[in-house]
């Protein structure tokens, strides 16, 4: 294999299917394991195996005094998660999707204590009543921005997202809504009875709009229906968007009859457009809460089974 660089560049080692190949090392010259798909600064790695150890696809190759190497299905096989990067202490392995260096390191000073964990938790409320103040939109792309690091399955990231922030739209989807109420009341009695639907189109009957709570905005969140992680996926994206809300003085609220009418009533999918093959997977509503929260309520314990 021909040396790479000349005498003012550094030299390499190289993979070449799986093999590692030395192509000459010049002193005092900082030098680099380049790879197909990730890539050691041999100068920082301290070769301690921690990339191999977390990579959940076992696609890094290691033994102890010698630098990691990605093995022969790694490109085939790699999910992209960014485990390898993100668990490097010295920064030294980056991958060819997931740059070292747009990876922000962890800034303990920010982490949350378990007391200050539980609390956040413990204080999220689902917010119906909204100020008449409208949501920016760069405000909900922020919010999107931090759902899409939320797990998803084998990294799929397959969420998509619908933002509906028009009044006059909203208020014409909540209609199509209630009309799905109707339906379920006069064929699936018992079933509209049981999620309180008499009440909600009585409600809408008289001014009240109890299927958007009048929100400024909802975001949906979709996904090709044939794909087996979109509602894990979907839905812990939304969750993530929900519990980010607060930090920004906005409040959300899952939207469930929206999401059910989204799911199963065919004017409510034609009103909504999403794309050939998708599936509404979740919808929340957002805006600005109108009055503040200043208890922690109870919850009943947690049945646990210990085996």
């Amino acid at each position: 294999m021909a040396r790479q660089g000349d005498d003012k560049s550094p030299d390499f080692f190289l993979v070449s299917n799986g093999i590692l190949r030395y192509c000459g090392l010049q002193p005092t010259i900082s030098w680099r394991l380049s790879m197909k798909l990730l890539e050691v600064n041999t100068q920082t790695c301290n070769q301690d195996g921690i990339c191999a150890a977390v990579c959940p696809a076992r696609l890094i190759h290691f033994r102890k005094y010698e630098y990691p190497t990605p093995i022969r299905e790694a490109e085939e096989l790699c999910v992209r998660c960014g485990h390898c990067v993100a668990a490097c202490p010295t920064g030294s392995l980056t991958h060819r999707e997931i740059p070292v260096e747009q990876c922000p390191p962890v800034e303990k000073d920010l982490l949350l204590s378990a007391r200050h964990c539980e609390h956040f938790l413990r204080s999220r409320r689902s917010i119906r009543v909204y100020k008449d103040k409208p949501v920016s939109r760069e405000d909900v792309a922020r919010l999107i921005e931090i759902a899409r690091y939320a797990p998803s399955g084998h990294n799929s990231q397959c969420a998509q997202w619908l933002v509906l922030d028009n009044r006059d739209e909203l208020k014409k989807l909540s209609g199509i809504v209630v009309d799905w109420m109707r339906w379920i009341l006069d064929n699936m009695p018992e079933m509209g009875l049981l999620f309180h639907m008499d009440r909600a189109v009585q409600g809408w009957e008289s001014g009240i709009n109890v299927i958007l709570r009048n929100a400024p905005a909802v975001i949906v969140t979709h996904a090709e229906k044939d794909n087996w992680s979109a509602t894990s996926t979907c839905t812990i994206a939304m969750a993530y968007l929900e519990l980010a809300a607060p930090s920004m003085g906005l409040g959300c609220c899952w939207a469930g009859y929206f999401t059910a009418a989204a799911t199963t009533f065919p004017p409510m999918q034609e009103a909504l457009s999403l794309p050939e093959g998708h599936e509404c997977f979740g919808s929340m509503m957002v805006g600005y809460p109108k009055f503040s929260y200043h208890r922690l309520p109870t919850r009943k314990p947690p049945p646990i089974t210990w085996r």
